[in-house]
């Protein structure tokens, strides 16, 4: 009677030990972190529609003349300028949070496609065990035939 040892493979107890990878296995340093934090709240809805309500808000309280904003007519140059230096002022911390995004995003897609191939083998091995179950069940039915 055949004996089948159970050996199980060695990428499912590295990821049980390593669990899935986040930006928080990045050991980021602070300036980092920083980085992430303003790239995910930058790109976010959130930021979006404030920048719409400030800016439509802008036009309409300079077009109008309402306080301030009178002294800043059409074409509304304070609001380009403050629109061109908070874009001056973002591109670099974005750009440094893309990176660290996307190199998270690296590990992440690398440990995807262990998984891929963990799994491939393990079917492998599977069907490896059901040929050999067919083979051993025809043997004993030819056996029991036999007989």
């Amino acid at each position: 009677m055949a004996t089948v040892t159970h050996t199980p493979h060695t990428w499912i107890s590295e990821r049980k030990q390593s669990g899935p990878q986040t930006i928080r296995h990045s050991h980021l340093n602070p300036h980092g972190r920083f980085a992430v934090f303003v790239t995910t709240k930058f790109g976010s809805m959130a930021a979006f529609y404030f920048m719409v309500i400030w800016i439509g808000g802008w036009i309409v309280l300079a077009t109008v003349g309402i306080g301030f904003f009178k002294q800043d007519p059409y074409p509304f140059t304070l609001l380009l300028i403050i629109s061109n230096l908070i874009q001056l002022l973002a591109m670099p911390i974005l750009a440094v949070g893309q990176q660290i995004l996307n190199k998270a995003s690296d590990k992440q897609a690398e440990q995807s496609f262990k998984d891929a191939e963990t799994i491939m083998e393990l079917q492998d091995d599977i069907h490896r065990l059901l040929k050999t179950n067919n083979q051993l069940t025809e043997d004993i039915h030819a056996s029991i035939v036999k007989k």
